[in-house]
C-alpha cells in the first residue's frame, strides 16, 4: 500500500501541472547573468569547469547548467558545485531532486538534516545537509532549492512555492544548488562538514546575479 507522503506528492504534482497550464502566458523573469560566469575564484579556492554529457543534458531538460570542481593548493580535498537554473517549470521540466538521481547512481544516504546557514554577508539560508555513501565512498552534500531570493531545504516545500509564485508573481523560475565533498578516512566527517560549509557561505552571496531573486 502506497504511503500518504505518496500521494501528497501525487497530489502536489498534479495540482503543479493544472495550475501551471491554467496560465499559459511566458513567465516574467528578471535579467540574470549565464551560469558560467559564477566566478572561478571562491573564497581561496579554484574553480574548473566539467563537461556534462550529453545524456545528462536531455534527463536535465531546458535550463542553465553549471558544474565545476574548485580546489585549494593547500588542501589535497576538492569541492564539487553543481547549480540548475530552469528558466520556466510550467511545460513539465522541474528541478530533479538529488533524493531521488543519487540512489539511481549507487550512492545512499546515511544521515541527513535541515540547517540554517548564514552567509558572509549575514543572510540565514535554509539548506539540507547529508552524508552519503557508495561502498567505501562517503560525501558531505549541502543543497537546497533557490528561487525569488529565497532558499528552501524541502523539495515539496520548493514545488509548493512555485505554485504559489506563478501565481502571485507570473514565475516558475529556480534552481538547485549542491555542493559536495570527500569524507575521507583521515579527516572525519566534521572537517568535510566545516569545509563545505565554509565555501557554501561565501558562494552563497554571489548567487542572485545567476539566480534573479
Amino acid at each position: 500500500m502506497r504511503s500518504p507522503r505518496f500521494w501528497v506528492v501525487v497530489l502536489l504534482l498534479v495540482g503543479t501541472v493544472l495550475l501551471l497550464h491554467a496560465r499559459t502566458h511566458a513567465d516574467q523573469n528578471p535579467p540574470s547573468e549565464p551560469l558560467s560566469q559564477v566566478p572561478r575564484g571562491i573564497g581561496g579556492w579554484t574553480g574548473n569547469d566539467e563537461p556534462i554529457d550529453q545524456s545528462t543534458l536531455e534527463v536535465l531538460g531546458a535550463g542553465d547548467f553549471l558544474s565545476r570542481i574548485y580546489t585549494q593548493e593547500q588542501r589535497s580535498l576538492p569541492i564539487g558545485l553543481f547549480i540548475g537554473y530552469f528558466p520556466s517549470q510550467r511545460t513539465g521540466v522541474t528541478i530533479h531532486s538529488p533524493k531521488n538521481c543519487l540512489p539511481g547512481a549507487g550512492w545512499y544516504f546515511e544521515s541527513s538534516q535541515y540547517v540554517d546557514l548564514t552567509d558572509a554577508s549575514g543572510k540565514s539560508h535554509h539548506v539540507g545537509e547529508y552524508i552519503i555513501g557508495n561502498g567505501n565512498v562517503r560525501q558531505f552534500v549541502i543543497y537546497w532549492y533557490q528561487a525569488h531570493g529565497r532558499s528552501v531545504a524541502n523539495e515539496y516545500m520548493a514545488k509548493i512555492y512555485m505554485v504559489t509564485d506563478a501565481m502571485r508573481l507570473n514565475r516558475s523560475d529556480g534552481a538547485l544548488v549542491r555542493v559536495i565533498t570527500p569524507i575521507s578516512t583521515q579527516e572525519g566527517t566534521s572537517t568535510a562538514k566545516a569545509r563545505a560549509e565554509g565555501f557554501t557561505a561565501q558562494l552563497a552571496p554571489m548567487l542572485s546575479r545567476f539566480i534573479p531573486d
